[in-house]
C-alpha cells in the first residue's frame, strides 16, 4: 500500500474492517487511539502503550502550541521523537480546546482569540496557524481547524458554525497544500464534518466537504459535547449511508465501550477519548461486566484479577484487593495501572469487533455484548 490508502478488507452491514497506510506505520481499523494532550498518554509510557497495542495516538495542537511551543518540538526533531513514539500520530487542530475556554476566546470570520489557560496571554489560532503549527509539530494525520458549538445550540447556531467551519475548511487546505507541495508523503489533512444535531446541516456540510477535494479521510465532530446519545446515533445512522466509502472515518472524541460498538455498527473506524485513562486514574475500570469502582469496600479482600479475561500487567499481576488498597493509599502506581488496563480493554474490544466483522457476526455479538456490558451497572 501507498502512504495515506485505505482498503476496506471486509464489511458486516455498515461495520467495516480497514487497513489505513501512514508515514509511520499501518493502522487496523476499527481502532481506537489514547489521547497524548500534551505529547503524553497521562500516565502512561510509550512502552506501555506498545505492551497493551496501541499503534496510534492523538495530541493536541492548542496545548503543544501554548506549551512548549511548535518550535521547541520541531527543534527537538518533531512530535514523533520528543514523545519517543514511533507510530502514527494524529493531532487535533485546536478547535474543541478553544470552544472548552468558554468566556476565554471570541471568534470571528479571521479565527479565535483566546486567553491562554498557561500564562494568560491573549493569543490568536487561525486556519492557517493552525495548520502550520501541526505542519511543525510533525503528525502523520493533521486535522482542518473548525468550529465546535455545545451539543444543544438552535438550528440558526449551528448552521453559522457550520457555514465558518466549511470557509476555514478552504483556508486550512490552501495552506496545507502549499506546506506539502515539496514533501506530500509527510504528513495529510482530514476535515471535520460539523452540524450539531441537525441531519439537514451535516449533509450539507458533508456535499461541501465532498466538493472540494479527494480526501485521505474524514473526521465527524460536534458529537458528545452535552447532547443525549440517541440523538447523536440518530446523527450517526443518518450519516450511514452518506460517507464516503474508500476513506476511513474518525469519530472524534467517543470512546466509552459501548458507543464505541455502537458507532462501529454505524460505519465508523476511528475513536479516541480522554474516558479511559480519566476514569482510570478516578478510580474506575472497564470490565465486560461494566464499570467496576475500585474503591469500593468490597473488594479490600477480593484475590480475583480486575478482569480475568484481561490479559494486561495489570490484571495478569495483581489483585482487586491490591488495586483498591492503592487507590486507598493514594499511591500513584494505581493510577497507572487501571488507566494501563482501560486502555488495553478499548482496544481489545477494537480487536474483537475486527474479528466480528470479518466473520459476519459483529451484529449479533455486539448486541450480546453491549447488552451484559449494561446489565449490572457499576459494580
Amino acid at each position: 500500500m501507498t502512504v495515506f490508502e485505505y482498503r476496506v478488507d471486509s464489511t458486516d452491514g455498515y461495520a467495516r474492517v480497514g487497513t489505513l497506510s501512514l508515514p509511520h506505520g499501518e493502522i487496523t481499523t476499527p481502532a481506537f487511539m489514547p489521547v497524548g494532550t500534551q505529547g503524553t498518554v497521562r500516565t502512561l509510557s510509550p512502552f506501555d502503550l506498545e505492551a497493551v497495542g496501541t499503534r496510534m495516538l492523538l495530541a493536541n495542537t492548542y496545548h503543544l502550541h501554548v506549551r512548549p511551543g511548535e518550535g521547541v518540538v520541531a527543534q527537538l526533531g518533531g512530535l514523533h521523537r520528543f514523545m519517543a513514539w514511533p507510530h502514527p500520530i494524529l493531532t487535533d487542530s485546536g478547535g474543541f480546546q478553544v470552544f472548552s475556554l468558554a468566556g476565554f476566546r471570541k471568534v470571528d470570520e479571521d479565527g479565535v482569540e483566546f486567553q491562554s489557560h498557561v500564562d494568560g496571554r491573549r493569543r490568536q489560532l487561525t486556519p492557517e496557524r493552525a495548520v502550520e503549527i501541526q505542519w511543525s509539530l510533525g503528525a502523520d494525520i493533521a486535522m482542518a481547524f473548525d468550529h465546535v458549538v455545545p451539543g444543544k445550540v438552535d438550528h440558526a447556531t449551528a448552521a453559522d458554525a457550520l457555514e465558518r467551519t466549511s470557509r476555514w475548511l478552504e483556508r486550512c487546505s490552501a495552506r496545507h497544500g502549499s506546506l506539502s507541495a515539496q514533501a506530500s508523503e509527510r504528513q495529510t489533512l482530514w476535515p471535520i464534518l460539523q452540524g450539531a444535531t441537525f441531519s439537514d446541516l451535516r449533509q450539507i456540510g458533508l456535499g461541501h466537504i465532498t466538493s472540494l477535494a479527494d480526501w485521505t479521510g474524514l473526521a465527524v465532530g460536534g458529537l458528545a459535547v452535552g447532547e443525549p446519545k440517541e440523538i447523536m446515533l440518530g446523527i450517526l445512522d443518518g450519516l450511514a449511508e452518506s460517507l464516503p466509502v474508500p476513506i476511513p472515518r474518525y469519530l472524534m472524541g467517543v470512546g466509552f465501550p459501548e458507543d464505541l460498538l455502537q458507532a462501529i455498527a454505524r460505519g465508523l473506524d476511528l475513536f479516541d477519548c480522554v474516558a479511559p485513562t480519566r476514569n482510570g486514574r478516578n478510580g474506575t475500570a472497564f470490565t465486560p461486566d461494566g464499570p467496576v469502582n475500585i474503591r469500593n469496600a468490597a473488594y479490600r479482600r477480593d484475590p480475583a484479577p480486575l478482569d480475568e479475561s484481561c490479559d494486561c500487567e495489570t490484571c495478569r499481576t495483581y489483585s482487586r484487593g491490591y488495586l483498591r488498597h492503592l487507590f486507598a493509599a493514594d499511591e500513584l502506581l494505581g493510577l497507572r495501572l487501571l488507566s494501563l488496563h482501560n486502555v488495553r480493554f478499548l482496544i481489545a474490544v477494537s480487536e474483537e469487533a475486527r474479528g466480528q466483522v470479518a466473520a459476519g457476526r459483529f451484529a449479533s455479538w455486539s448486541r450480546e455484548w453491549i447488552t451484559r456490558y449494561n446489565a449490572r451497572g457499576t459494580l
